[in-house]
């Protein structure tokens, strides 16, 4: 890939270390962008990801470790990253989720996950955004859900984050979104909702529902619940659609929340 039109520009990518977040760090890698990865794992696994990353074309990638519930070690680790470069595109990825009926929700999986899929994305964009707007060009992408735009049952903290995140989303999109200009290419921020998505964590929902049939009957039988298209996404298509909302040509793109989930909130 040779479209390197993020040449020159510092992404900040949460939860990047594994899944949807590291592949969306690669796809920003290959079109120029300095990574600053931030998420869980073994000092193998953190390794392991910022070389992928450099792999994938990043002229540097590093970690940055924070606990996303904790506000003090976002605002450390946003200094940090702008000390080592100004943050021209952010990511909040990171995400977790806890599926009980709303009764038997533990308060505590309420508060982490309200803290980490909300709240976190929150502070990082409040210390990122006001920069990006004084140089002119910024890019936030939120990774919501299609949870973000339709609810399920036994997943209150999740939908409600997503929910959240996306009208945090079109608040900022409004207060940036006359900051720098066509030539400059504007602050924009916007949510991508996905559904079904190839990751290691479906599997054993896919197993469950083989029935003997192989792994492709499995994956149309789960998504026939929900996805009429019955196949998922794969985390480079999620990459893919985060990489277009940074060109240039998308300033005027903001204030969205853009379903990749094969029909789903059509019905």
């Amino acid at each position: 890939m040779n479209d390197r039109f993020l040449e020159g520009r510092t992404a900040l990518v949460t939860g990047s270390t594994s899944g949807i977040g590291l592949a969306i760090a690669c796809r920003l890698a290959a079109h120029g962008a300095r990574v600053a990865l931030n998420g869980l794992g073994t000092h193998e696994q953190i390794d392991a990801a910022a070389t992928a990353v450099r792999v994938a074309g990043a002229p540097d990638a590093r970690h940055f470790a924070a606990d996303l519930r904790d506000p003090a070690q976002i605002e450390t680790m946003m200094a940090e990253v702008a000390s080592w470069s100004a943050i021209d595109v952010l990511v909040n990825n990171a995400g977790i989720q806890h599926a009980v009926p709303i009764a038997d929700m533990p308060v505590t999986k309420w508060n982490d996950i309200l803290a980490i899929n909300l709240s976190a994305a929150f502070h990082t964009m409040r210390l990122a955004l006001p920069g990006m707007a004084g140089r002119g060009y910024g890019r936030v992408v939120n990774i919501a859900s299609v949870h973000g735009l339709v609810a399920s049952k036994d997943k209150a903290p999740y939908v409600a984050s997503k929910f959240g995140v996306i009208g945090l989303g079109k608040v900022a999109a409004l207060e940036y979104a006359a900051a720098g200009s066509r030539d400059s290419g504007g602050v924009t921020v916007n949510c991508i909702c996905p559904g079904w998505v190839e990751t290691p964590l479906i599997e054993p929902q896919v197993e469950a529902r083989r029935n003997g049939g192989s792994r492709e009957d499995g994956v149309r039988a789960l998504l026939a619940e929900k996805q009429p298209s019955l196949r998922m996404s794969l985390p480079e298509d999620i990459g893919a659609m985060a990489a277009w909302l940074c060109r240039r040509e998308a300033h005027n793109v903001t204030g969205t929340a853009m379903p990749i989930d094969g029909g789903w909130t059509a019905q």
